[in-house]
């Protein structure tokens, strides 16, 4: 066995242990599974044994493996302890928030969160970026974002993870009965059964709403009908809708008016919403004031 082994290969090798699922753990770490699956059969090459057995009903460790990831894991663990206290140590005396959102999140969550870390007891900056989920996830775990804003339709392991915020659903439809009324936000609302018999015109899977729509409908066991092509974004979403090519379903947040022509969505009579979530590492040296920010935001929801 040489003697190096890669760092990188030991951290993919957790997270498939942790997902039980080699495309689970590539979304985590915002990589590619060929690119995971291959350091990971670098790292067994050094051990000298495979570490998984991959089958149609899943991944599991094998007997080598089950000695050898225990260990891997508090590896893994004193690496972001060795790195963590190291940033705490050499860092300058006031340290920013870099915090990272998704466009799916709502304005005023943000300037809820801008608000909230001026009151800490140590007052911080807050540094913002928008970015799509996979490039928040990628950064969060290379240290590059301390905390990130996303909806919650993916597990990210070994971070901690805390709901902040709900919004209602509405769809976005030429509907007589959302056009007629007049007042769009007091539209008959629409179950989500009823809705299915059309189709969505859905977003690249980048921001969180087309991973959410899916899941709701596969969770229904339902089928989901969809245009063929995609839009850019949200108002492009309500445009297309204009031209009859199909129904959209979006945060009530990111109407571009409140007299766009909407729906609320229902499921079985109880109002459909979208959780967001805040995420963030407990090795952070930020970790008090991230807790505290979270725990804020879900109270103040």
């Amino acid at each position: 066995m040489a003697d190096r082994v890669n760092t990188e290969g030991l951290r993919y090798a957790q997270a498939v242990a942790e997902t039980k699922s080699f495309s689970a753990a590539a979304r985590a770490y915002g990589v590619t599974q060929p690119a995971l699956s291959n350091g990971i059969a670098k790292l067994e090459e050094r051990l000298g044994e495979k570490l998984f057995d991959r089958s149609p009903r899943g991944v599991t460790p094998t007997a080598f493996g089950d000695r050898i990831l225990p260990l891997i894991e508090r590896a893994v663990s004193a690496l972001d302890a060795v790195a963590a206290e190291a940033k705490r140590l050499t860092g300058p005396g006031e340290h920013k928030i870099r915090l990272g959102v998704s466009p799916l999140i709502s304005p005023p969550l943000v300037a809820r969160m801008f608000g909230m870390v001026r009151e800490l007891p140590e007052p911080r900056g807050l540094v913002l970026r928008e970015a799509n989920m996979q490039e928040l996830r990628a950064d969060l775990v290379a240290g590059r974002l301390d905390i990130i804003l996303i909806p919650a339709v993916a597990a990210m392991p070994r971070f901690e993870h805390r709901v902040v915020d709900v919004e209602p659903i509405v769809v976005v439809t030429p509907d007589a009965d959302a056009a007629d009324s007049g007042t769009p936000g007091d539209a008959a609302p629409l179950e989500l059964e009823e809705a299915g018999k059309g189709r969505f015109i859905l977003v690249p899977d980048t921001c969180g709403l087309t991973t959410f729509t899916t899941q709701l409908f596969q969770a229904r066991e339902m089928p989901l009908r969809t245009y063929p092509g995609e839009a850019a974004g949200y108002q492009v979403l309500e445009e297309w809708t204009k031209l009859g090519l199909g129904s959209a379903m979006v945060p009530r947040s990111k109407l571009s008016s409140p007299d766009v022509p909407h729906r609320p969505l229902t499921d079985e009579g109880r109002e459909v919403q979208i959780s967001f979530e805040a995420v963030w590492s407990m090795d952070s040296p930020l970790s008090a004031d991230l807790l505290r920010l979270a725990d804020n935001l879900a109270a103040a929801r």
